[in-house]
């Protein structure tokens, strides 16, 4: 098993900026165990058969969360397939932003617009116990996914996912809105991990990305309670284009950076 990790991590440096990393979940994913119980009590076992077909996978640019099916966000195993958006750290911001805007009012009622694999909406009830809250998706398969990853991590009974097109069925107001809505410009190129394999129709979105703002933002006076907030996911360089969406609507804005520095949330409230 050490040569087999050895010689994939060689095999994935040409297409994996983590190629050990990648190697040893994909070995951990063939064993039907953690990383962590590999590391500790199996590397000196052979290598599964299934090992070498996954490695073959991975270098050929298809993302890690898709070959084992699992992608951790806000410590919550979320499940993920091709239909839907891989969750990213960076998404994590409108967690943190949420939490601190709501720190002296936790919310009671929450709603993500573009739910995909549910990530947002499973993180933010498992961070305010005593809410509910409603997935809007137009896509079926990503509403399966989420319905699956409410009831394996215990929130079916505070979860409810519906097929929508962002708000436009919604009608009750809500103390917390999250949406991470598409909004990399179609122009724009895009690593083969991300282009080649997931979903366009979550990715990108016309007038250099900033079409689906235009859509979202003027139906947030509607949906927001009266202390209620929303946390948008932003692309680079999109701050003061939704900024602007916001104040035309007489909202008020603020963006939150991620850990890397870029701006990453918009935090909206009246």
């Amino acid at each position: 098993m050490r040569d087999a990790l050895r010689a994939a991590a060689e095999t994935l440096s040409a297409t994996s900026e983590t190629p050990r990393l990648d190697a040893e979940l994909l070995m951990a994913h063939a064993l039907g165990e953690s990383r962590e119980s590999m590391l500790l009590r199996r590397l000196d076992g052979l290598a599964p058969s299934a090992f070498d077909a996954l490695v073959e996978r991975r270098s050929c640019h298809e993302p890690l969360a898709y070959i084992t099916g699992i992608r951790e966000f806000w410590s919550l195993d979320i499940e993920v397939s091709p239909g839907v958006l891989i969750p990213r750290p960076d998404s994590e911001t409108l967690i943190e932003t949420a939490r601190r805007a709501l720190a002296k009012r936790p919310p009671s009622t929450i709603l993500d617009l573009g739910t995909g694999s549910g990530a947002l909406l499973l993180a933010a009830l498992s961070e305010w116990p005593d809410a509910m809250g409603v997935g809007v998706d137009r896509s079926d398969a990503a509403l399966a996914v989420a319905e699956r990853n409410a009831e394996r991590l215990g929130f079916a009974d505070r979860a409810q996912f519906r097929k929508g097109d962002w708000g436009d069925r919604e009608d009750a107001r809500c103390d917390l809105i999250l949406c991470n809505p598409p909004y990399v410009d179609p122009a724009a190129k895009l690593m083969p991990d991300v282009a080649d394999f997931e979903p366009g129709e979550a990715l990108f979105a016309a007038d250099t990305g900033l079409a689906d703002y235009r859509r979202i933002v003027p139906q947030l006076p509607r949906l927001l309670a009266e202390t209620g907030v929303a946390c948008l996911e932003l692309g680079v360089g999109q701050s003061s284009a939704v900024s602007r969406l916001c104040a035309d609507q007489g909202l008020l804005s603020e963006v939150s950076r991620d850990l890397a520095g870029q701006e990453r949330c918009m935090l909206i409230h009246s």
